[in-house]
């Protein structure tokens, strides 16, 4: 059965997951997350997308971005799935496949859940018990978005530039954000949007997406749908 067609509009931040096939490993070795992420700037650049989180587990990926062209997105994993394919292949003498197939994504309403779309993806490290504090895992934007340094792959999106009048004081307001745990309805909210293809947002952004789309992009309401009550003077007997 054919899933739901993903969602991409132009300059609006959208959350892409890449899950390894049957949740095998996808990366081996410190060589492949380093090719990883270079392929993943270089084709982010030729596809028109900026980079504002991403973080490498073992088995899948989850990365944040702002495309500017249609589909952007979706060239960017298309293009980064295929060659990192075949550098896995060619490196480790295997074949056949190593994603899942369709990756999964959700476009994201930047003021309201941008920074908890990017702290949800920095804590995966700590949610799977590899590390205790996001700085110690090496493969993710934590360190690029809480600690400065350089790191051209990463493009700040402008609610994080908010933050402060500085990069010292972005850094410090990002970092005070993790010395609170996500609220578990936010993080429900988040996983539900990703496995679904539905919008992340509140309802009047669900709206304008959907209008803008011409289809729904918010989850339906459990169950078969409510009949309209027919007037008697209409009844058919």
């Amino acid at each position: 059965m054919l899933g739901r067609a993903r969602i991409c509009i132009p300059g609006v931040p959208i959350y892409l997951i890449q899950r390894g096939n049957n949740w095998q490993a996808c990366f081996f070795a410190d060589e492949d997350y380093l090719a990883y992420l270079d392929w993943l700037r270089e084709y982010g650049d030729k596809a028109g997308c900026d980079v504002h989180g991403y973080v490498l587990m073992t088995n899948h990926v989850h990365v944040l971005v702002s495309s500017y062209i249609v589909d952007g997105a979706g060239a960017l994993m298309k293009a980064l799935g295929q060659r990192y394919v075949q550098y896995v292949n060619r490196t480790y003498r295997r074949s056949g496949n190593l994603w899942e197939g369709r990756f999964r994504a959700c476009l994201v309403q930047a003021d309201t859940y941008l920074l908890a779309c990017q702290r949800y993806i920095e804590l995966n490290p700590i949610r799977a018990a590899m590390v205790a504090h996001p700085a110690e895992y090496r493969w993710s934007s934590y360190s690029a978005n809480a600690q400065g340094g350089e790191y051209p792959l990463i493009t700040p999106h402008p609610v994080y530039s908010a933050l402060g009048h500085d990069a010292s004081a972005r850094q410090t307001a990002y970092r005070e954000l993790f010395r609170h745990e996500l609220d578990p309805g936010l993080v429900d909210e988040i996983r539900q949007a990703t496995s679904g293809n539905y919008a992340l947002g509140d309802a009047r952004f669900g709206e304008q997406i959907g209008l803008m789309l011409g289809r729904r992009v918010v989850r339906g309401k459990a169950g078969r749908p409510t009949k309209a009550k027919v007037p008697d003077s209409h009844r058919l007997f």
